[in-house]
């Protein structure tokens, strides 16, 4: 599910805080483009979490009804919950797979870890960076 939430950014004596109505929280960085990289990420995170608890995500409140004052910005942060969780998610599933045996006996005297092995090579083969 992909969602754009409102921000409210206020500038401090270094960088900016973030406070994210929808989600009742708030973040910080030291620049616009890490504050508003910070409320993503919080988002992305408060998202998951509601929807491992069995809670409804937010909807997005409408920009144009976010209360602030003439100081701060108002702004809009785009978060996909399928892309965040795929991306951020460590836990790891057991998947058995089929070898010819001459090759697993070389791999073993070899002291190859073949969870390493098969990650690299899936992610080879999808060309897929370990940068997010």
């Amino acid at each position: 599910m992909k969602n754009s939430y409102p921000i409210i950014l206020t500038k401090e004596d270094v960088g900016y805080s973030v406070y994210i109505p929808d989600f009742d929280i708030g973040t910080q960085g030291d620049d616009l483009t890490e504050a508003i990289e910070m409320a993503r990420d919080a988002i992305g995170i408060m998202g998951v979490d509601m929807e491992d608890d069995g809670k409804t995500i937010p909807v997005a409140t409408n920009v144009n009804d976010i209360i602030h004052n003439t100081e701060q910005i108002v702004s809009l942060v785009d978060v996909d919950f399928v892309e965040y969780r795929r991306k951020n998610e460590m836990k790891v599933v057991k998947k058995n797979c089929t070898l010819p045996s001459w090759l697993c006996y070389e791999a073993e005297k070899a002291n190859i870890n073949f969870s390493q092995a098969l990650q690299a090579a899936l992610k080879r083969e999808l060309k897929i960076t370990d940068q997010k």
